[in-house]
């Protein structure tokens, strides 16, 4: 049978392996110790019936210490989840420590309280982006300088060396070919040379061949140029109102000439001469003769036409005639 005045005893008067002393208070750092403090009603070791609030991986569980399980120290703390819900969450520890002294549900919901509150920043902090430090090795980078200082200067003298020796090869100071050397690496450094040559002389041939085409462009536009010279065009002197009533003249004209050729074909008796107004005299229509029978005469008709004078000189025919 357990006995908790025994159990605080001991641990009060002698040692403790979850005690820690200070001058002012003693901390306890059981991990199901609701307050941290080392006392008599938040000891979990000397209360046969206690209960406090733990998180694991961002949830809330109620733990749950009765006298029936203590025969039992696997089964001895029962787990009961929390909503994340804080409200929901303390209604549900109100209703399993329905009978527990006051003291354990307010230090439980105090607990619950405080769990939520960090959770939150941990989720804010989550979501803002910090920096991330990351430890500098100045010797690492040193060493690494170095080497890259060492295989630059390697290179400039690998390709100083490749180019003196390029140099003596073409004045022939080894002869016809070397015979210390390995001919597969002559053959490509001069392979190489070769391409690098081509390469510049395509290039150039590639400039001429735009300058010729620059060249020709320019003569075309200069032969276009002079056989534009010399072309002669004939431009009238009247302006286009001018041409236009000029134009309507003429139209009367021919108009007045068709109605009088018809009068002289209706009317052969009747030899009076029509003029018609205007520059020039009407001309007389050819009369269409048919075949066979005469044509029949048909009544007389006289048509007057009214032209504007405005532009015509009044002679004294034309008075007359008015």
């Amino acid at each position: 049978m357990q006995s908790d005045d025994v159990i605080w005893s001991v641990i009060n008067q002698q040692f403790c392996s979850y005690k820690v002393k200070t001058q002012t208070q003693n901390f306890c750092r059981n991990e199901y110790n609701v307050t941290g403090l080392c006392n008599r009603q938040s000891c979990p070791l000397a209360n046969s019936r206690y209960a406090t609030v733990r998180e694991k991986e961002g949830v809330l569980y109620l733990y749950v210490k009765t006298i029936e399980r203590a025969h039992s120290p696997a089964h001895m703390w029962e787990r009961i989840k929390l909503s994340n819900n804080y409200m929901k969450a303390l209604a549900q520890i109100d209703q399993e420590l329905l009978y527990w002294p006051n003291f354990t549900i307010h230090k439980c919901k105090q607990r619950v309280t405080k769990i939520t509150q960090y959770l939150l920043k941990m989720r804010r902090l989550r979501l803002r982006q910090q920096p991330k430090l990351i430890g500098v090795k100045k010797k690492l980078d040193r060493r690494e300088a170095v080497r890259e200082r060492k295989a630059l200067s390697a290179a400039h003298l690998e390709a100083s060396i490749e180019k003196e020796l390029l140099e003596r090869l073409k004045s022939k100071a080894y002869g016809d070919a070397p015979l210390n050397v390995n001919e597969s690496v002559w053959q490509a450094v001069l392979d190489r040379e070769r391409r690098a040559e081509k390469s510049a002389a395509g290039l150039a041939e590639e400039d001429l061949e735009m300058e010729d085409d620059e060249t020709d462009e320019e003569d075309e536009e200069e032969l276009q140029e002079e056989d534009g010279w010399g072309e002669r065009e004939y431009v009238s002197d009247l302006s286009g109102d001018e041409e236009d009533d000029l134009s309507d003249m003429e139209n009367l004209g021919d108009e007045s000439d068709e109605q009088s050729g018809e009068d002289e074909e209706g009317s052969e008796e009747d030899d009076e001469p029509t003029l018609s107004l205007g520059k020039r005299k009407a001309k007389s229509a050819p009369s269409k003769k048919q075949s066979g029978k005469k044509p029949k005469r048909g009544p007389r008709v006289e048509v007057e036409y009214e032209q504007d004078t405005g532009t015509v000189p009044l002679t004294k025919q034309l008075l007359d005639n008015w």
